[in-house]
């Protein structure tokens, strides 16, 4: 994935960047502080991005790990790499507040003597702990991870336009999808949607009309698809994910079994409310199952939850106490056998704004709001 899109270099975008990546280590450098710690140094691709401001570390997209690493002390935010990576990351990927520790490919105990020094003796904090080093590696404080998941104004606006341009890729495969496709050719043409957009397929489901009702995570086949589909995405740009589920059918959709999962997660939907906790969306999501004569079916698949630098930051459960606050952003993902609904909501002070809304996709009014139905395909 790149992290950096046109216009991502125009004066605006790197002063907004910049200003970005100064107010997240000034938060993670109060950490350091209260911590007495000499560093934090982030590992994973998701923080990567988080705290570049949407920069990529991503080269094998199947790790969690990147090529690169970020080092942040009292005095310094350094890019850790080696020689390969350095000079790409830096023009395309990187913006202004950060140094950069490159050392020879062949000589990876460098980046180790580096970090030493930098931590002066004291813990390093640490979002993926290694036992082993010369130094103390602890994990990262929950305030940091809770921080993390509340967007900023600027990470608002990468994500609108994410969702934005997934949902387009999604509507223009399901519109052009035929039933003797493959299951592999519906994935495949979905994955190209989303690339030509500059956005990384970082999951993409299919399912035809044997294996819909069999499999909740249908890794696709070379199956025809028949007369009925379903498409899956978590597309990742800027580090962040835009969960979305559709349909076709090639001949009548089961509206009556729509309405009704359609009533599950408005349940749901209507319990993200700030200072509620996530397993209240749960334990609502649970009773209206119940409600409507599903009470098997919250065991059958996990609901989703939170969204952000991960498809799931956290997955809801009965017992998950994490707080719900303006500025999250939120994937829920209710199903009956053969059926599901997946959109990604923002929670922002009018109440969830759906950033993967299509208003070309054909859609019903659910208690307010507009939910996505089933494409009848002609």
């Amino acid at each position: 994935m790149t992290g950096v899109q046109p216009g991502a270099r125009q004066p605006g975008m790197v002063q907004a960047r910049a200003a970005e990546v100064a107010d997240k280590l000034a938060f993670l450098r109060a950490h350091l502080a209260a911590a007495s710690a000499g560093a934090v140094r982030l590992r994973g691709t998701d923080w990567f991005a988080w705290i570049t401001a949407g920069g990529s570390s991503a080269v094998l997209h199947t790790t969690d790990a990147g090529v690169a690493e970020v080092l942040v002390t009292p005095e310094e935010a350094c890019i850790l790499t080696d020689a390969i990576e350095a000079e790409r990351l830096r023009a395309e990927e990187i913006p202004d507040g950060f140094t950069f520790h490159a050392e020879p490919w062949t000589e990876p105990e460098l980046r180790e003597r580096y970090v030493l020094n930098a931590a002066a003796g004291r813990s390093v904090l640490s979002d993926r702990p290694v036992a082993g080093t010369q130094y103390s590696e602890q994990p990262l404080p929950n305030t940091l991870r809770q921080r993390r998941m509340v967007l900023g104004a600027n990470e608002r606006e990468r994500y609108r336009a994410l969702g934005r341009e997934a949902s387009e890729a999604m509507g223009e495969v399901l519109r052009r999808a035929r039933p003797d496709w493959t299951e592999y050719q519906l994935a495949g043409a979905g994955a190209e949607a989303l690339w030509r957009r500059g956005i990384h397929p970082a999951l993409v489901l299919a399912a035809g009309e044997r294996r819909l009702a069999a499999w909740r995570h249908p890794v696709p086949t070379n199956e025809p698809i028949g007369s009925r589909a379903m498409l899956v995405f978590c597309a990742r740009r800027h580090g962040l994910y835009a969960n979305l589920t559709r349909f076709v059918s090639f001949g009548p959709a089961p509206l009556d079994e729509q309405r009704a999962l359609m009533e599950v997660e408005a349940t749901g939907l209507a319990a993200v409310v700030p200072g509620k906790s996530l397993s209240a969306v749960y334990h609502a999501l649970d009773a209206a199952y119940r409600h409507a004569d599903r009470e098997g079916a919250i065991r059958e698949h996990h609901q989703g939850g939170i969204t952000g630098y991960r498809a799931r930051e956290i997955v809801a459960s009965p017992s998950t106490a994490t707080q719900l606050e303006e500025g999250m952003a939120f994937a829920f993902n209710p199903s009956f056998a053969g059926l599901k609904i997946e959109d990604t909501f923002l929670l922002g002070p009018d109440g969830l704004e759906n950033l993967t809304f299509d208003p070309g996709w054909p859609a019903a009014d659910v208690h307010g709001r507009k939910r996505p139905l089933w494409l009848e395909a002609q």
